[in-house]
């Protein structure tokens, strides 16, 4: 079974890769946002069963990916958004450093609060752009349900 097991991680990662290597800079982004809710989420419900080194590691991760979307930030074509956005993901950031370090989940809640509308804008206008120029390489991406607890990996 343990071989299975590692088979499918194996396939699960092979096929994340190729997502992220021919996914476009707009996908990508909204990738970064599902992760860094689901990893949010794993953390907050590792901190209700005071599982805390598995909250640590799920955080960490999410924390990651909020620096990863703060580097990606382009402030020489709009600097005043880009400001706004990276004060918004440092606040986010903020929050789950403090929910890990206090193990409360309150702080986690409100960063998945703000992490939901920022995905939900990113989804919102991905979809403007498509309808303005139909006939694109792939379709927009579904929406998320804002808030829903998900501890799978």
């Amino acid at each position: 079974m343990k071989g299975l097991t590692a088979v499918a991680n194996q396939s699960k990662a092979a096929y994340l890769q190729t997502q992220v290597l021919t996914a476009r800079p707009e996908q990508l982004t909204l990738m970064l946002f599902d992760g860094a809710i689901r990893f949010a989420e794993q953390g907050r419900a590792f901190i209700d069963e005071k599982r805390f080194d598995r909250s640590c590691d799920a955080l960490a991760r999410a924390q990651n990916i909020l620096i990863a979307l703060i580097n990606g930030l382009r402030p020489e074509q709009a600097p005043e958004l880009c400001r706004r956005q990276a004060g918004l993901y440092l606040f986010v950031y903020k929050q789950l450093v403090l929910g890990n370090a206090q193990r409360d989940p309150a702080p986690i809640a409100d960063a998945l609060r703000i992490l939901a509308i920022l995905r939900q804008t990113w989804l919102d206008l991905l979809l403007q752009l498509q309808a303005q120029h139909p006939g694109g390489d792939s379709p927009a991406p579904a929406p998320r349900p804002p808030m829903a607890l998900s501890i799978q990996g």
